[in-house]
């Protein structure tokens, strides 16, 4: 792995498989469709959200007979939508959700927890974003080490990028978003000072990084801060970017000039940051991230990114050793169309897939 056509960067060499790293899963329940964990501060509750719009909540293994949060009265089902992301505020007091609305546009919104239910009453509207297809979505939301929201949209569909978005500033579509949520503000975001194009008057200022294609789950390594994406490709290659805390923002990772390390459609941008991982669709078909295991329950994987593909529903690690080497194993185990991975609360890593099931990890 780790070819270097089309004249972007090379991504770091791929070692030999380290063979012994195995693992095993458990069921911990079943629900509708779940797309996305989420925890909340203080809580041991593992909160999900379904597909067809609902937010439950797991504790000691049972669904919650009652939603924390019900929108499926206003939630698209169709394709690559629906209820697509949460993310609680760091002090847990509101509940954040990412959705394709009747109309299949993107939606953003905020809401007050009381107890272990978010108030329908008390919705702030974040952020609409017009969707010109109905794939592409990204949808994923996550709060990062430094206490703000980033928000991963996709591309905005159809194939190739044909409104060629990825490389636009004037868009918010195909980026990574840093904005901070004003619960009680005048308006309902501030954009933090230090994102990249606040002075660019022909940028949207809530852009992060840009150049993606669809970011189907990223996460925060919780030990370092690197920021962790897996973007799903078009027709030959799935990637996965790292982001290193500390790094400059304003990252541009290719798309769609570049497909991975390869070349797209064009000459590959200047200063392309290119992925850490790269696999053909001879391997798989569509990239499911993923995040950096850092529980006790599984020692050895201890530091190793974990990711799946949804057509071969295989488990994967890599690991990016100190001189850029990148460590790839099978972990031994296959899923059914696997959605996604998020930490729960006690550290340990949880596992979806569509067929309604959430898993955890354990030890080989």
């Amino acid at each position: 792995m780790g070819c270097t056509s089309g004249g972007g960067q090379p991504a770091p060499s791929v070692s030999e498989d380290p063979g012994a790293l195995h693992v095993s899963i458990e069921r911990l329940a079943t629900v509708d469709h779940p797309l996305a964990i989420a925890i909340r501060r203080g809580d041991p509750t593992i909160y999900v959200a379904e597909k067809t719009g609902a937010v439950v909540a797991i504790r000691d293994g049972t669904v919650g007979r009652t939603p924390v949060l019900d929108l499926s009265k206003g939630v698209s089902v169709g394709g690559e939508q629906g209820l697509l992301g949460l993310a609680f505020s760091p002090d847990g007091r509101y509940l954040y959700v990412n959705y394709t609305d009747l109309d299949g546009d993107t939606r953003v919104a905020g809401y007050e927890m009381h107890g272990d239910r978010a108030v329908p009453a008390s919705r702030r509207q974040l952020l609409f974003v017009d969707q010109p297809y109905d794939n592409h979505n990204g949808g994923d939301l996550v709060f990062g080490p430094d206490g703000d929201l980033y928000i991963g949209l996709g591309d905005g569909g159809s194939a190739g990028d044909p409104h060629d978005n990825g490389q636009s500033l004037g868009t918010l579509l195909g980026k990574m978003l840093r904005i901070e949520p004003t619960p009680t503000g005048a308006k309902p975001y501030r954009v933090p000072a230090g994102n990249p194009f606040v002075n660019d008057g022909d940028a949207r200022p809530e852009i992060w990084a840009y150049g993606l294609r669809n970011p189907w789950r990223y996460s925060f390594d919780p030990a370092t801060g690197d920021l962790w994406i897996a973007d799903v490709g078009q027709g030959a290659w799935e990637e996965i970017d790292r982001l290193a805390a500390g790094s400059p923002a304003g990252a541009n990772l290719g798309w769609n000039l570049l497909e991975g390390t390869h070349r797209y459609d064009g000459a590959a941008p200047p200063g392309a940051v290119p992925p850490v991982y790269e696999y053909s669709h001879s391997e798989g078909c569509t990239v499911i991230g993923g995040a950096v295991y850092r529980g006790s329950a599984i020692p050895a994987l201890g530091g190793w990114y974990v990711f799946a593909d949804f057509c071969t529903g295989a488990l994967q690690a890599i690991r990016l050793d100190a001189d850029g080497a990148v460590a790839h194993t099978d972990l031994g185990v296959s899923l059914p169309n696997v959605s996604s991975f998020g930490a729960g609360p006690d550290g340990e890593l949880y596992v979806t897939s569509l067929d309604g099931r959430v898993y955890r990890l354990t030890r080989g």
